[in-house]
């Protein structure tokens, strides 16, 4: 992985301009992977729009079949119990679960044809998160400083954002299946190009970022007087001129400073700000909540936001976890998803791209919606579906994507 390493460095060295890395970005989502953007002249000439991403990682594995990829004229052990209906778009069904996006089929693109060949969800979920296949199928992959960095880490080693607003933002959950899934830090390219993530649930009742305030026994005077002296010491002592660490520490913590005593940055995570109304109209859950900050974030400058599902791949109630649902535990697939995934979904991403689209700001934003893989055709014997990385779906939206 050497020269892996030194080919990050050399694209954070190189004199990228937002246009090109956000071209280069957004064709990796598609299948470029980032060991190529230096060699991603045929596309640099593509007339992609997006200036910022809003990745909603649907992480367990959503049913392509019995969402956006409907088998209507198939055997019943394949296109399952669920009626479709018509969309906006002639001849394109969504589930019957799907109301309102099915008005709004228009504005997106489905990729029908995404495939590899990672069945477990670490593995697979590393390969949706970085762009690039793991060194093994393992349910037991750690992360580690060979693996590749998330796609939000790459953009502010690329293109970080100057002022006191985070470059990348992800929350909130940090998402695991036994182990923490790798693919969601910056791995070699250094802590300070990590996301700025919290785990706090944005659909609380006067939601707010400790990391946001400053301890009550703490005056921000006081704390940059530390800074002052630390910056002195590390002087005097040459740290600064013999460790690369001790500098990317040095700028992660004066960037930390600046968010913290930013009146910029504190409203843009301020949910309290919008309207009860436009509120409602995400939902009052964790996903919509999220998403709604996800719009407030992108519209306040931040590039590239991520928002997980559940930290869970899956869950035995209703009311929680991810999209596994294979049947296990007298659990079945249909009777979680039909009360709680896909009406959240349906309301959440179509009052997103409403929102988007109502502000200006979906031309010029990508929605990535997708999970690490799909389920499988033909329904097993506890009346659920298993794992399916061979082909699934990706619903994308705005950012200049060819829509209907």
């Amino acid at each position: 992985m050497t020269r892996s390493v030194r080919g990050c460095g050399g694209i954070r060295r190189a004199a990228f301009g937002r246009r090109h890395l956000l071209r280069a970005g957004g064709a990796g989502m598609l299948g470029l992977t980032l060991p190529r953007v230096l060699g991603a002249a045929s596309v640099a000439s593509l007339p992609v729009r997006a200036r910022r991403v809003i990745f909603l990682f649907q992480w367990g594995g959503p049913s392509h079949l019995d969402t956006f990829d409907m088998k209507p004229d198939a055997p019943r052990e394949i296109r399952g119990p669920l009626a479709p209906i018509s969309s906006v778009v002639p001849g394109l069904p969504v589930s019957e679960h799907f109301p309102e996006m099915a008005k709004r089929m228009d504005r997106v693109t489905l990729i029908h044809s995404m495939t590899h060949t990672m069945k477990n969800h670490n593995s697979a979920g590393y390969y949706a998160l970085t762009g690039h296949a793991p060194p093994s199928d393992d349910q037991r992959l750690r992360d580690s400083l060979d693996l590749w960095p998330a796609y939000g880490s790459v953009v502010d080693a690329v293109a970080p954002r100057r002022d006191e607003m985070p470059t990348s933002v992800s929350y909130p959950y940090t998402i695991s299946d036994g182990s923490i899934t790798p693919g969601q830090h910056a791995s070699f390219l250094g802590k300070r190009h990590d996301p700025f993530f919290f785990t706090e649930n944005p659909a609380t009742e006067g939601f707010r970022l400790p990391q946001l305030s400053l301890p009550a026994d703490l005056e921000l005077g006081r704390m940059e007087r530390r800074r002052e002296l630390q910056r002195i010491i590390d002087r005097e002592a040459g740290l600064l001129e013999r460790s690369g660490d001790v500098g990317g520490f040095d700028a992660a913590y004066d960037k930390a400073i600046r968010m913290l005593t930013s009146a910029r940055v504190k409203a843009a995570f301020d949910l309290e700000a919008e309207p009860a109304a436009l509120r409602d109209r995400y939902g009052r859950t964790t996903y919509g909540q999220g998403c709604l900050l996800a719009r407030r974030l992108v519209e306040a400058g931040v590039t590239f936001v991520t928002v997980y599902f559940a930290s869970s791949i899956g869950g035995k109630r209703i009311d929680e976890g991810g999209w596994d649902t294979h049947g296990f535990d007298n659990t079945r697939m249909f009777e979680i998803v039909d009360k709680y995934h896909h009406p959240i979904t349906d309301r959440t991403l179509s009052a997103l791209l409403d929102d988007l689209e109502e502000r200006g700001l979906l031309e010029d934003t990508l929605v990535l919606w997708v999970g690490e893989f799909g389920r499988t055709p033909k329904i097993n014997d506890s009346a659920s579906r298993d794992h399916w990385p061979q082909c699934y779906t990706a619903l994308l939206a705005g950012g200049g994507v060819k829509r209907g």
